[in-house]
């Protein structure tokens, strides 16, 4: 077989090899701290070998996936440009930042630096619950150019997380008003609850809106909330302890649903 693409790919710190056909369809991958080569087919053992000889770093061991359930075969089958799943926190800041560092010295620091230093500490929190039966997607396009910062799907239930820099200052949040320091208010709830509806449109599932907040000094909550969790990003490990909505097999298939980008083009 000729034609072989090696995609590699990292989650969690950890990294496997996918092999891709031409059109981008997955057909084996190399777990390297396991010592194993997947296949999803039998033929095309030789293809696959030749392709991840030069990334082999010792003896393998070579055979189908353990198990295969039908989430994962639906994420194998991806294309990698519409697999949502390695995108790291803040993926979409730290494309602009790439393409668009701005001046070298500035009088004020470069708001999207801080609004990424809050998605990679909400994102790292967040992916810190995969032990527990969670999966976490990161910068979720939306149409229009909007995205989700975050998704966390597991035991608890869906959850559509909006991240904000909040370092060292009071947060007081009065429905759907949100004041950070002695800024003008803000209705940022409105935006919070907007892009959990949009994305309960997408997977025709209840996704449950939360407001993260990014090292803040304090959290003033005069009144109750209308259905949305603020929690500085500190607390996020506190929705491992939710559980009872959602199965394990109903996980893995909304995962497979949402880390495809296609689940969110009509939203």
């Amino acid at each position: 077989m000729t034609g072989l693409r090696v995609v590699p790919s990292w989650r969690h710190g950890q990294e496997r090899l996918y092999v891709c056909l031409t059109d981008g369809r997955n057909i084996a991958w190399y777990d390297r701290e396991a010592a194993r080569i997947n296949l999803l087919s039998e033929d095309e053992r030789e293809g696959v070998l030749q392709a991840l000889g030069p990334f082999l770093t010792g003896p393998v061991t070579v055979g189908p996936p353990p198990v295969p359930t039908p989430a994962e075969l639906a994420r194998l089958s991806l294309h990698p440009d519409d697999d949502l799943a390695p995108n790291r926190p803040g993926e979409a800041l730290l494309v602009a930042l790439d393409r668009e560092p701005g001046p070298p010295h500035r009088l004020r620091p470069d708001p999207r630096r801080r609004a990424l230093a809050a998605e990679q500490a909400v994102g790292e929190a967040l992916d810190r619950l995969d032990g527990a039966g969670w999966h976490a997607l990161h910068s979720v396009p939306l149409p229009g150019g909007d995205r989700i910062h975050h998704l966390a799907i597991g035991p608890g239930g869906l959850f559509a997380v909006h991240t904000l820099y909040a370092r060292k200052q009071k947060v007081t949040v009065a429905d759907p008003m949100v004041t950070l320091g002695r800024r003008e208010p803000h209705p940022l709830l409105r935006r919070v609850r907007a892009d959990a509806d949009r994305a309960s449109y997408a997977l025709t599932a209840e996704v449950h809106p939360v407001l993260a907040l990014a090292e803040p000094a304090e959290v003033a909550i005069p009144a109750p909330l209308r259905e949305v969790r603020v929690l500085k990003d500190t607390d996020l490990e506190g929705l491992a302890r939710l559980g009872g909505v959602l199965k394990p097999a109903d996980v893995e298939a909304l995962h497979a649903m949402a880390r495809d980008r296609g689940t969110w083009t009509r939203v």
